[in-house]
């Protein structure tokens, strides 16, 4: 089925046609990957200081979940508002803004005097993350024009984050352990100067007259705000309790409003004719529990590590590296298979590896050997570092070259949502559960299930290479 959405005028920059024509830059690539880097490393690197900013600033399991995600929620509910700021204001200048914001919260948060300031200042890093994330990859998509250059930017793109993926635990636990824990966000700060620095270097990215969606965006926010409150505060002190139930009524009334603003709205931030297209629907759903199965799982064995077994932050750290030492290696070998079969192939075999592995953590216990339980959690990082390049190729492949902003926001908008939920869903497991290794393995479980079945819808896309997924 082709794209169904018509591409809206452009306004191009001068400047901008020779940059096309030379098929990209280091400082574009560059710029880009760094950003992507930070986020995925924000994502990461705090979950192995969470015992330690429990013991420096107080809070249960519940309060820090919101340390996780209050960041991933708001990553999640504004990337769709930021995709269509980045069309409309043009990529650079949206990534530049993403970029400072990101540097001030993540000094904020390293500075922060209690819990409460910390879950607003990573808060306001989920948002400048939201900015950074679809622009990086419109930026990729705008100095990239040809196709095949393109995938192999990506693909180069996507090491950034498996930089940080693979460095994330192994860098909290040591900073945790030598410098304490308010050092794993003043770290960001290097990073986010080089970026600005070669962002200086591109040129200005070309606009589109586009216009945010006040009411999609007001109600995606009260949505995933109050499901998440209430999944978690739920699984803290019960899913009876009146407040929980008021919650998760909002998020449904909520949801139900969103959904009629996009489909009514005369400049929806949610185009529901994207979901006319297979393989975009397809992408969603394969996003959303591919970063639920990782980020819930990191975050229940980080706690498992730590609080059961009784390991270090910097032991709990150097324990994910199997996890995620060959991540980087794995992404550009998606992206030769891709090139070769077609999407599809790295696709399923990422998903399916990953259940694999998720079954095997079920045989986790209490006593089972730490490196052990690390071999086993190598599946799980293996299988999305296999499935992620190929998806997103994909998906930019499937729209048109001006509506990159948007569809990438649409992407990760689902997958962050993913890793949120399941952090809180995971939460609620463990907290209700009669022990933690109950909790463990009720996660454990669900996340191989609904591995196994968007492998399943993974089938249904075309076979071939890439042009097939437009047809």
């Amino acid at each position: 089925m082709k794209f169904l959405l018509r591409p809206s005028r452009v306004t191009r920059p001068a400047g901008s046609a020779p940059e096309a024509a030379r098929g990209g830059s280091p400082a574009v690539l560059g710029a880009a990957l760094l950003g992507f880097f930070l986020i995925c490393l924000d994502a990461l690197i705090v979950t192995v200081a969470l015992p330690g900013i429990g013991r420096s600033l107080g809070g249960g399991v519940s309060g820090l979940q919101w340390v996780v995600d209050g960041y991933t929620l708001v990553f999640a509910a504004l990337m769709l508002s930021a995709g269509t700021l980045s069309d409309r204001i043009g990529a650079r200048r949206a990534y530049g803004g993403g970029l400072v914001a990101f540097a001030l919260a993540s000094a904020t948060c390293g500075l922060a005097p209690s819990l409460g300031v910390l879950v607003a200042a990573r808060l306001v890093q989920g948002g400048a993350a939201a900015v950074m994330m679809p622009t990086s990859l419109a930026l990729v998509r705008q100095g990239f024009p040809d196709q095949a250059k393109r995938a192999r930017a990506i693909a180069v793109w996507t090491v950034g984050g498996a930089v940080a993926v693979a460095a994330g635990p192994v860098l909290g636990g040591a900073l945790t352990a030598s410098l304490g824990w308010r050092w794993i966000f003043f770290v960001n700060l290097p990073a986010d100067l080089l970026a600005l620095a070669l962002l200086a270097r591109v040129p200005a990215s070309g606009r589109l007259s586009s216009r945010l969606d006040a009411a999609g965006q007001v109600t995606a926010m009260v949505t995933m705000g109050a499901l998440t409150y209430g999944v978690i505060e739920g699984g803290a002190g019960g899913f009876g309790r009146p407040s929980v139930v008021a919650s998760l009524l909002v998020a449904a009334a909520a949801a139900a409003a969103f959904l009629a603003a996009q489909a009514k709205g005369a400049h929806p931030m949610l185009p529901l004719p994207l979901f006319r297209s297979r393989v975009v629907a397809v992408s969603l759903v394969v996003g959303f529990m591919l970063n639920a199965a990782y980020y819930g799982g990191v975050f229940v064995f980080s706690l498992y590590l730590q609080q059961e077994r009784g390991q270090t932050a910097l032991h709990a750290g150097l324990l994910f590296i199997p996890m995620t030492a060959l991540v980087a290696v794995v992404n550009l070998a998606s992206a030769k298979l891709a090139e070769l079969f077609g999407p599809r192939v790295p696709m399923v075999a990422g998903q399916l590896v990953g259940t694999a592995g998720l079954l095997a953590l079920l045989t986790v216990g209490a006593h089972t050997g730490v490196w052990s339980v690390a071999a086993l959690m190598v599946p799980v990082g293996l299988g999305g570092a296999l499935a992620v390049p190929a998806l997103t190729a994909l998906l930019l492949d499937a729209v048109p070259g001006d509506r990159a902003g948007t569809a990438s926001a649409v992407l990760n908008t689902g997958r962050q949502a993913g890793g949120a939920i399941a952090v809180a869903a995971f939460g609620a497991l463990l907290s209700g559960a009669d022990t933690f290794l109950t909790g463990m393995r009720w996660s454990m479980s669900l996340a191989a299930a609904g591995l196994l079945l968007t492998a399943g819808a993974t089938l249904t896309l075309p076979r071939g290479g890439r042009r097939a997924a437009k047809t």
